[in-house]
């Protein structure tokens, strides 16, 4: 017998289950807020990554973060042939079993045939009495169901808070949340701005995000055209450019300083400060250019005025979420081809790499771009 609905006790113990890198932890803030706020005796607990393990430190609406290095786990020979895996294994049993858990919630789409295993074994071992999750057919091991519809009917951010209010949670506020200490924001200031912050940036001050994470490279715009956008930005608005990203993708910020004909000042943030020093880069920025990767979700947490890059991925599902539809301080540009999207398309994966000629991002231009580029900054308010 399974439910659409449940109602917990005031004291529940909740285990909330998302096992993504920093975008996707970001996008479940609002579902993670709405439990908080209608629990507030429970105890929630979050089983994370360590990719986007420490996004949330300093949060009060988590209890205890518990990590997982889910990638130890993705065949199964990986896990027979693995010592170290086992003993996580049976670690992270005890762990769960230890917290005594109501219910566990997934939010995880059921889309590979071994993920599916992986997540019944796992809320299985919660021990917990209440399973909830998104079912798209294949959620027949959770008995609290919500209708997964496909990837981009929903946004994966409605989603998440659709399975909080599978347990009697209500949502008052979907914006995302990304806490950031005050030492955070100093040395974001101590970045942008230098010593003593003695001097401002010259404004606008434009950040722009070249990667990508590694699980779909073809996802990156050509860093060329970053350059050109840079100039043609420069052009129109003068400013300042800060190119931001991890220490992978230093070699990725030369290349764009290079290809610059442009006077424009830039400086290259790969790996410097911490991912909350970033985001509170991102907090201080006029403007954030980037591709559909983490970091742009970040930028969207903060409340930048955000211009993000699409193509093969599905930008309904994955597009920076304002949780405001009147919100004008975030928008896609993209193609629209009758292939696209190609990467998590109804309830399949797709093709992560896309297909041999990447039409979808090898033709999107400079223009489209620069214009949404340019209606950010004058909409908020930018002098030329």
């Amino acid at each position: 017998m399974h439910k659409s609905q449940i109602t917990l006790p005031p004291d529940a113990r909740i285990l909330v289950v998302k096992m993504a890198g920093i975008g996707d932890l970001l996008l479940a803030t609002p579902a993670l807020r709405a439990l908080r706020e209608s629990y507030p005796q429970a105890r929630i607990d979050l089983l994370v990554t360590p990719d986007s393990a420490g996004i949330l430190n300093g949060w009060d609406v988590v209890d205890q973060t518990i990590v997982l290095d889910k990638y130890l786990f993705d065949h199964p020979r990986q896990i027979l042939n693995n010592p170290q895996a086992l003993l996580r294994l049976k670690e992270l049993w005890q762990t769960l079993r230890a917290g005594k858990y109501d219910v566990v919630l997934l939010l995880h789409h059921l889309t590979l045939p071994f993920g599916r295993l992986k997540h019944q074994l796992l809320m299985r071992a919660t021990g917990a009495r209440w399973r909830v999750g998104l079912d798209n057919g294949h959620g027949w091991f959770l008995n609290v169901r919500v209708k997964d519809r496909g990837f981009g009917a929903l946004h994966e951010a409605e989603y998440a808070m659709a399975v909080a209010e599978a347990t009697g949670a209500t949502v008052q506020d979907k914006k995302l949340y990304l806490p950031l200490s005050e030492t955070d924001r100093q040395q974001a200031r101590l970045l942008v701005y230098g010593e003593g912050n003695t001097h401002e940036a010259r404004l606008p001050l434009i950040a722009m995000h070249a990667g990508s994470g590694s699980y779909s490279t073809a996802r990156r715009w050509a860093p060329e055209r970053f350059a050109q956008l840079a100039d043609t930005l420069y052009a129109d608005f003068g400013g300042e450019l800060l190119l931001v990203g991890g220490p992978e993708e230093k070699e990725l910020h030369e290349y764009i300083i290079e290809q610059m004909g442009s006077s424009m000042p830039v400086r290259s943030l790969a790996g410097k400060g911490s991912i909350k020093t970033t985001a509170a880069v991102l907090e201080l920025v006029d403007l954030f250019v980037g591709n559909d990767a983490g970091v742009m979700h970040m930028a969207a947490a903060v409340g930048a005025p955000t211009v993000a890059i699409f193509s093969l991925s599905n930008h309904k599902a994955w597009g920076p979420y304002t949780g405001d539809p009147a919100n004008k301080r975030a928008t896609v540009v993209r193609l629209d081809l009758p292939c696209m999207p190609c990467f998590y398309s109804g309830h399949l994966l797709g093709t992560p790499e896309g297909c041999s000629t990447r039409d979808c991002i090898a033709m999107l231009g400079v223009d489209p771009v620069a214009a949404a580029a340019r209606r950010m900054l004058k909409t908020n308010h930018i002098h030329q």
